[in-house]
């Protein structure tokens, strides 16, 4: 990958495949019997919930009429009770998925930052530090919710819907047919509208990437900042990089808003189709009972809300897809430096270094080294000086294996008398005898001691 900066969109390497989310499936079917049981008590719950149009059917048409109070005093204690059932259901359905949606982030988090733990410095040197960052906690956060309510919320609304039709049907096929008769055109739109949604909320992607790379480097640099007196300068980048998060987002905003927007609208005009026929065109002019109107209407928003948040579900799936990709790009960046197959153990070394015709590029095609030949006996202190980007750093890094050469050899002598080319020796065994000065100290958290620990926590 090129490098980027902070005010670089990201490109992804390669486009949305179906089996990203096959591949995110193992994290799924890890907490699948959890999952299948806050889809049969979501289930249960719906079903039961679908009585209440039923239910004030039955009140208006029978029991009104008939002045049958027993009937009522029946059919009351039945909607309590079916409304309890569902909040039972609902609550132990919410803390059942709380738990998975955790689970999921963890499991993701841990094999994304296990992979960076393995990737070379080539991979750090080609982007900041904020966009790698945004991945393992934004992204992560935003998709956990998604593979695990989302999925069981899209099951759950489409056995919602085919129940619904059941009762609406049972109640009166002529009004049915005609609540969802708009049901195509709202599908047409949907089609029409997800090539565009998917760009616009890459593009935020980016936008927002972009934000967290330069706030991370600012934080960072922020003593260098200070000394140099940038602070007006920084606080008009960062405005300007804000206000392109913000204007990328209010685009995608306005088109996901079209999928409801649609969705409202298809919904009051099948309910005012609903009435005229229900009033005009049942048995020539005959009007219907007044039960069945009003359960019907019912019917139509409840036919309508598994719709609508189907689509918001498929909104929320388009804006996390972005966010997948993401993820499994990162996941997916090789890992090319590595022990070979065949690597072997590097025997106690004696300080003893070669460096046999060494040639190495950051860059493609720009050498930092070229036919680089160096001997440095045991015991043997060695001083290279030369200014800034001769390659002094680039020996150091070479020899510690923290980029892979470009061609020749480095070879490390052994207390048994042998010499061992570094490519072809665990990086363990390796690095576990080197020690290293670094040129810019880094102190992580933790005390003095913890820091000097910090490669042998076993001394």
């Amino acid at each position: 990958m090129a490098r980027n900066k902070f005010d670089v969109d990201e490109r992804l390497e390669s486009p949305f495949r179906w089996k990203h989310l096959k591949r995110a499936g193992k994290y799924i079917a890890r907490h699948k019997y959890k999952m299948l049981a806050a889809l049969l008590l979501s289930a249960l719950a719906s079903v039961a919930s679908l009585f209440i149009p039923k239910i004030t059917q039955w009140v208006l048409d029978e029991a009104v009429p008939n002045r049958d109070t027993a009937m009522i005093g029946r059919m009351a204690l039945m909607f309590v009770g079916v409304i309890a059932l569902s909040i039972v259901f609902t609550t132990i359905r919410s803390r059942m998925m709380a738990h998975v949606s955790q689970r999921i982030i963890h499991d993701i988090r841990s094999d994304l930052f296990a992979h960076l733990q393995k990737l070379p410095f080539s991979y750090y040197d080609s982007r900041p530090a904020g966009k790698i960052l945004v991945r393992v906690i934004n992204y992560v956060n935003s998709v956990s919710d998604i593979l695990s309510n989302g999925i069981i919320n899209m099951i759950l609304e489409i056995i919602n819907l085919v129940f619904i039709v059941v009762f609406m049907y049972s109640t009166n096929a002529t009004l049915a047919t005609v609540i969802i008769a708009g049901l195509p055109v709202f599908v047409c739109i949907i089609i029409l509208i997800k090539p565009r949604q998917r760009r616009a909320w890459q593009n935020q992607s980016n936008k927002n990437s972009n934000y967290n790379a330069y706030l991370a480097e600012s934080i960072d640099g922020v003593r260098v900042s200070q000394l140099f007196d940038r602070q007006e300068v920084n606080i008009s980048i960062m405005e300007r990089l804000a206000d392109a998060c913000r204007q990328a987002w209010l685009r995608a905003i306005r088109i996901s808003n079209t999928v409801w927007l649609s969705s409202e609208t298809m919904t009051q005009l099948v309910l005012t189709f609903l009435y005229i026929a229900g009033v005009y065109w049942m048995g020539g002019g005959k009007m219907v009972s007044f039960g069945i109107i009003l359960a019907m209407g019912q019917y139509v928003s409840r036919f309508w809300q598994p719709i609508t948040n189907l689509a918001n579900i498929y909104n929320s799936f388009v804006n996390n897809i972005a966010y997948l990709e993401r993820i499994f790009e990162t996941m997916d960046e090789p890992v090319v430096v590595d022990d070979v197959p065949d690597a072997e153990e590097l025997p106690p070394i004696t300080g003893e270094v070669s460096f046999r015709d060494v040639t190495f590029a950051y860059e493609e095609n720009v050498n930092v080294l070229e036919h680089m030949d160096l001997h440095v006996r045991a015991g043997e202190s060695v001083a290279l000086v030369g200014p800034t980007g001769a390659g002094k750093s680039t020996v150091i890094n070479l020899l510690c294996r923290f980029y892979n050469l470009n061609g020749g050899r480095i070879l490390l002598g052994c207390a048994d008398g042998t010499e061992h080319d570094i490519s072809r020796v665990t990086l363990h065994s390796l690095r576990s005898q080197l020690g290293i000065m670094m040129q810019d100290s880094f102190i992580f958290s933790g005390t003095l001691m913890d820091n000097i620990r910090y490669g042998r926590l076993d001394d």
